[in-house]
């Protein structure tokens, strides 16, 4: 037994030497700095799954950028077609056209010999460039008819836009007839100047009554210029201020040229009673000769309709001004639009007891005028229930006044020589808008570089463009207005294209919003994959450096 108890006592101390030195080892690792715990690290990567996360990430972003990127870039690049934008911007500035009117003069003076009327045309033209100070006519004296004493009747040259019929007489006085553009002027056989003078009171009598009867196609030129878009060193001298509020108001009057334009021909009556009326002969007999006339600048087409049991927009028996305004019922009554892309112009006649209290500006006691739409006229209720040709000879008669007014036609002068001014106003109207409108797609181009150009527009600018070029060649007549018309219209066209007008209004920030979302999902996990394995390129390189 005791030597049992021996035996555990050696085995206890033996255990307890066999611990001392675990403690110690273990004091030593817990309060060493240099020997920390060691944490069981993953097994060391395989270099085939190295390469294959490699390979994987390289082919993620070989993807990406050449077949990705090239893909984006084709398919969301904005088409920008070449424009010629120097040219444009020259025609805005008026660089590229003179827009000076050749106005032909016409002399007819039998009593002359050709060497005194070629003398009288020299003196004064050098007196009108004296007297005239507007750049846009420049007046063509054409004498070629005048020594035959036969050709008394000088209106069979409608190229000329006035004639001068030079008369002998005891004094000096002049007269424009009123139905044919020929001023009459009489003078004293010893007021012609002689061949070798230089200067004329006759001359500079000539010289100021041409400069007066074309005084109001010079305010109106002149403030046409003085409102375009040109740089003001190269415009005209404007009108006066009370001429060109005047002006102003007529302008807003005006319909907007159209080489056609729909009139449309109503009758409204309060009750059921009349039903017909001669409409179609009336407007044979009192319009169409002016329509005739207009037919070199314009086109017209009419149509006509009767409408019983139309109540008006006011009820009132008599009209003030103030409500003349609301007089058309446009919700209830049937006013045609515009038909095939014409402009519609109403010419409404109204039987009713219904009269005006004050007469209207632009109107008589019957009729008023409506800017840029057309015109009404109160009719008396008639005694049977049609109305006769000759009771509309008045409302037509002011209808025809009231289109002259809508089509912007001059007020002074015989209607011959309105016309042919119109046609010039005309031209210079559509020549301004159109070379307006070529140089603000030029400036929005440039403004905007982000913004696409359709090889529509283009084509738009260079049909502008060669038309403009055209009337420019053509000024005066009515070949330079259509080529004014076809200029002002390819370049409104060009202007306010569909996908262009669109995107003035995306601005760049929206691209941020469309993008951020679809590419940061992506975008996130391909540059962490890249930049991890550029980590992992770089601690490979330096183990192999150091091994090296």
């Amino acid at each position: 037994m005791s030597s049992s108890l021996e035996h555990r006592h050696d085995t206890n101390a033996h255990r307890h030497e066999s611990a001392a030195p675990a403690i110690n080892n273990s004091d030593t690792q817990t309060n060493g700095t240099s020997s920390p715990l060691k944490r069981k690290l993953p097994p060391p990567e395989k270099p085939e799954d190295i390469t294959r996360r490699s390979l994987v990430v390289v082919s993620f972003w070989i993807i990406v950028l050449f077949v990705g990127l090239p893909i984006w870039w084709k398919t969301t690049t904005i088409y920008r077609a070449e424009l010629p934008l120097n040219q444009m911007v020259d025609w805005a500035d008026g660089k590229a056209c003179d827009p000076v009117f050749p106005t032909r003069i016409g002399v007819n003076a039998p009593a002359l010999q050709d060497q005194e009327i070629h003398n009288l045309i020299r003196i004064t033209e050098r007196a009108l460039n004296t007297l005239y100070d507007f750049p846009g006519h420049r007046f063509q004296f054409d004498a070629s008819r005048s020594a035959n004493a036969q050709t008394n009747d000088p209106t069979h040259d409608l190229n000329n836009a006035l004639t001068i019929r030079l008369i002998p007489g005891d004094t000096t006085s002049s007269i424009l007839q009123t139905n044919a553009p020929i001023l009459e002027i009489t003078y004293p056989p010893n007021s012609i100047p002689s061949s070798g003078a230089t200067t004329s009171d006759f001359a500079t009598y000539l010289a100021t009554q041409l400069r007066e009867t074309f005084a109001e196609e010079r305010d109106v030129m002149s403030y046409l210029f003085a409102t375009s878009s040109m740089p003001s060193e190269r415009r005209p001298q404007g009108p006066p201020q009370d001429v060109a509020s005047s002006l102003s108001k007529r302008m807003t009057r005006s319909l907007k040229y159209s080489g056609t334009y729909h009139l449309t021909f109503s009758l409204f009556t309060s009750g059921p009673v009349p039903s017909s009326w001669d409409i179609d002969a009336a407007i044979n007999e009192y319009m169409k000769p002016i329509l005739d006339m207009l037919r070199p600048i314009h086109n017209f087409t009419i149509d006509t309709q009767v409408q019983l049991y139309a109540t008006p927009g006011v009820q009132s028996q008599v009209l003030s001004k103030e409500d003349l305004s609301g007089f058309i019922n446009a919700a209830e009554w049937p006013l045609s639009p515009s038909i095939g892309g014409a402009p519609t112009v109403n010419f409404i006649v109204f039987i009713g007891n219904q009269t005006i209290g004050s007469v209207s500006e632009s109107g008589t006691s019957q009729s008023w005028l409506i800017p840029q739409w057309g015109s009404a006229y109160l009719l008396p209720p008639p005694s049977t229930d049609h109305v006769s040709a000759e009771l509309l000879k008045q409302p037509v008669l002011t209808f025809t006044s009231h289109l002259l007014s809508l089509l912007g036609t001059p007020q002074s002068g015989p209607l011959p020589m309105r016309l042919s001014t119109l046609t010039r106003i005309r031209s210079a109207d559509l020549l301004l808008r159109a070379s307006s409108s070529l140089g603000s797609l030029a400036r929005l181009s440039l403004a905007l570089p982000s913004i696409s150009i359709p090889s529509r527009v283009a084509d738009g600018v260079a049909k502008s463009m060669y038309h403009l070029q055209l009337a420019c060649s053509n000024l005066g007549g009515t070949v330079g207005l259509e080529h004014a018309r076809i200029a002002e219209a390819e370049a409104e066209r060009a202007f306010f294209d569909k996908s262009m007008v669109g995107q003035l209004y995306f601005p760049d920030e929206h691209k941020i919003a469309v993008y951020l979302p679809l590419l940061g999902p992506v975008g996130v996990p391909l540059f962490i994959g890249l930049l991890n394995q550029i980590k992992v390129w770089k601690n490979a390189r330096a183990e192999k450096a150091k091994k090296a």
